[in-house]
């Protein structure tokens, strides 16, 4: 009986108003600032008892307050900086109680920095109640000044006491995994310090200056904690984001580390593939500090010959992409790498798997699989690898290739692949036989489409450029496939002329 009547009574409730509330919210303005939503959210203090959590809500909060307030204070609007000063030194001051409250005792240095940090804040409440009261324009424009130089110093002592009680708790983890025998406070451990490091660079940098690295490694090097070789080891990619977190890889020898769980075929796939994953953070040519990696060369070739092997073994299109991540990175890490790949017959390995819908079902693939092949194609023999396992045609369906979603990133890679398979294209038709063979697949045609069509190219000026560059590499071969408005426009001109023509040109629908 109790069940149905509630059962009932929500079921009435839908078809019932009531008015009063109804007039209620008619009645409520809405705010003619264009941050009061933000108000709300920032109003809400973090509740959770974990001083980390807690660290980084408010932090976030703080931070927040602090650029907005910056914005209306260049806006000149007094009222709403002063109510956000008051708001901003309520939320730092939550922030040192709570964090007192749950945390061990507070330092020397900590308890130095919070109080700068208060006495600026009450410093900045009452030099923007001034302004408020201020008529003049130059004393007022003499305020401001004040008022920014503060706001300045107030975020330097925030991020001060921010990074000491992070580092706090940083120091914490690592102690609590060094010391730790029991795989389920590891794993635990292990996944608050992965959290941390998905908060940024600096945060990357404090776990690596406090040794975050170090003990990752020792759990990579305990056979009793295996089940965890594919946490730590992720963990270990994203602290390797920044300089500190390569040093102390390579001081603790990670490298040669990774190369042990690489060739070990014992390890699972998930554990081979977080190395590989490893392996291509320390070898990313966006970061110039990874160059010096002098540990890295000595154990290339085992590395090289394990990534070759997990990308023809992959059973997913996940681990196929980190494994061939790896090794674009690494051809651009060192020259001999493409020499390595060309002796593992490399090229038959990745071309194969681009017929594998399961292995390489991604633009972000291709991309991996076209970068180490235009790497290679300098080397002569390549050519005849190429034309063997087919090369050409799947080159030629990588000019082809379109974004299915539509987002930034997949276009961006899908302009990376046709850029690339261009480059790949040009650089292997200094051999005849490959220029013939990409001349008879009507090679050519394609190229002149992605000149003439912007959209074809999604208007990308790197894509036009290379795709110039085939097309005439491919003309001296065999002029007679071209039209003459296609040789005098694409061809005979000097490149910049051609690219010019090209880039400024109407697209036709008719």
């Amino acid at each position: 009986m109790q069940v149905d009547s509630v059962q009932r009574w929500m079921e009435d409730l839908k078809l019932m108003t009531e008015c009063e509330c109804m007039c209620v919210l008619q009645a409520k303005p809405i705010s003619l600032e264009e941050d009061a939503q933000g108000d709300l959210i920032l109003a809400g203090g973090p509740g959770s008892g974990d001083p980390l959590q807690l660290l980084l809500k408010r932090g976030w909060v703080i931070s927040t307050e602090l650029r907005r307030i910056g914005q209306k204070l260049a806006q000149d609007r007094w009222a709403r900086v002063h109510s956000m000063s008051v708001r901003l030194t309520c939320h730092a001051r939550s922030m040192v109680s709570e964090y007192s409250a749950i945390s061990r005792s507070s330092s020397q240095e900590m308890g130095q920095v919070e109080k700068l940090l208060m006495e600026k804040c009450s410093e900045l409440s009452a030099v923007t109640e001034r302004c408020l009261q201020a008529e003049n324009e130059h004393v007022l424009k003499s305020m401001k000044a004040c008022v920014s130089e503060t706001l300045s110093t107030l975020g330097q002592h925030f991020g001060q006491l921010l990074e000491l009680a992070l580092t706090r708790e940083v120091q914490a983890l690592v102690r609590k995994i060094d010391a730790s025998d029991n795989i389920y406070t590891t794993e635990s451990t292990t996944g608050n310090l992965f959290s941390l490091t998905q908060e940024g660079a600096p945060l990357c940098r404090i776990i690596a200056k406090e040794g975050g690295v170090v003990a990752l490694f020792k759990v990579c090097r305990q056979d009793n904690f295996r089940c965890l070789y594919p946490q730590a080891l992720r963990t270990l990619a994203s602290i390797c984001c920044v300089e500190e977190g390569v040093h102390q890889l390579e001081k603790v020898d990670g490298v040669l580390c990774l190369a042990d769980i690489l060739t070990d075929d014992s390890h699972s796939e998930a554990t081979r593939a977080e190395a590989a994953a490893v392996v291509a953070q320390v070898t990313s040519p966006h970061l110039s500090f990874t160059q010096h990696l002098s540990s890295f060369l000595e154990s290339m070739e085992e590395i090289v010959t394990a990534l070759v092997k997990l990308c023809q073994e992959a059973s997913s299109g996940e681990v196929f992409l980190l494994a061939s991540a790896a090794l674009a990175n690494i051809t651009f890490f060192d020259t001999m790498a493409c020499e390595m790949l060309l002796q593992l017959n490399a090229i038959r390995v990745l071309l194969e798997a681009c017929s594998d819908k399961q292995r390489v079902d991604t633009p972000y693939t291709r991309d991996q699989i076209v970068t180490i092949l235009a790497n290679m194609s300098v080397l002569e023999q390549c050519a005849s690898d190429i034309i063997q396992e087919n090369g050409v045609q799947l080159i030629m369906g990588m000019l082809s290739e379109k974004p299915r979603s539509g987002t930034p990133a997949e276009v961006a890679a899908c302009e990376r692949v046709q850029q690339k398979a261009a480059v790949t294209l040009a650089r292997l038709s200094r051999d005849p036989d490959v220029a013939r063979e990409a001349v008879r697949l009507s090679c050519m045609s394609r190229l002149i489409e992605l000149c003439r069509s912007p959209s074809e190219r999604n208007s990308s000026d790197a894509v036009l450029v290379a795709c110039l560059a085939a097309l005439r590499r491919l003309a001296g071969v065999c002029p007679e496939g071209l039209q003459d408005s296609d040789f005098q426009q694409l061809v005979q001109p000097r490149l910049v002329d051609s690219f010019l023509l090209c880039s400024n040109m109407e697209e036709s629908f008719v």
